[in-house]
């Protein structure tokens, strides 16, 4: 009698005992055959609301719902066995008020089946960080650049590099850190910050466009496959170039459809057999 062996998935409290160990492997995943294919590799599977400039063609991540995010969020959990997977909030689901955040928090994680959540914020959010974990609701946290306030930020631009803006980027590590957020995403931060902070709280930093120093690593997928080729920021790697590959399977399939060679008769059914 054959027994099945079933993965068993990296839990929060997993990654946050990597703290200071090997670093974490952090991927975005919207859809279930690319959670599929990065469900082996990766420690945490994040279901981010980069999906709405990657999925849905938005200029930003403002006019994502939590609909979207519970839809994309499903597919990926159930796509992977291995992965911790992280959904995040997206804007006005859970600034308004703590009690706000936990009914968005509790529905996104009953309706996905993910681990945690992730939002953004700093020592504005350490109340509600606190609110969320004390009923259960395990949080990673998102300091540095905010994408969801990046018109309050005047734009995407990296953070710390001013005396005043790094003071306010390690009080916003130690605030989400004492709140008990697991890990903490850093992102578009200047090296020598995000350095620091990652030596002085106690919780896995995930660089963005940050440190080497960092516990752990997160990239958009579309980007580490060469994809999205609107911009490429400085902080991304290309690990292949996708998209002109696609485009010339699907020229060739185009060619093959106008010259009647596609479909040929192993690709047809015949008649039944008498």
């Amino acid at each position: 009698m054959s027994v099945e062996v079933r993965t068993k998935r990296v839990s929060t409290r997993d990654i946050r005992a990597r703290k200071g160990g090997e670093p974490l492997v952090v991927l975005t995943a919207y859809t279930a055959p690319i959670a599929r294919l990065l469900d082996p590799h990766c420690d945490i599977l994040l279901v981010g609301d980069s999906l709405g400039m990657v999925v849905y063609g938005m200029e930003t991540t403002l006019g994502v719902t939590l609909e979207m995010m519970i839809n994309h969020g499903r597919a990926v959990v159930r796509a992977s066995s291995k992965a911790c997977v992280v959904v995040d909030m997206p804007f006005g689901t859970y600034q308004e008020s703590p009690e706000q955040a936990f009914r968005n928090s509790a529905r996104v994680m009953a309706e996905t089946g993910c681990a945690a959540v992730k939002l953004e914020g700093g020592r504005e959010m350490a109340d509600t960080i606190r609110f969320l974990v004390d009923r259960g609701v395990p949080v990673m946290a998102h300091i540095g650049l905010k994408p969801q306030a990046v018109h309050a930020a005047g734009g995407f631009r990296a953070q710390g590099r001013l005396d005043s803006e790094a003071e306010i980027i390690r009080a916003d590590a130690r605030a989400i850190t004492a709140a008990g957020a697991f890990a903490v995403v850093v992102e578009g931060t200047v090296e020598p910050v995000a350095h620091a902070l990652s030596d002085e709280i106690a919780i896995p930093t995930i660089g963005i466009g940050a440190s080497p120093a960092c516990d752990g690593q997160v990239l958009v997928i579309d980007d580490v496959l060469g994809l999205f080729d609107d911009f490429t920021p400085k902080f991304v790697k290309r690990y292949a170039e996708l998209g002109p590959v696609i485009s010339r399977a699907v020229a060739d399939y185009a060619a093959e459809v106008k010259a009647r060679v596609f479909p040929r008769p192993e690709h047809c059914f015949g008649p039944a057999k008498k």
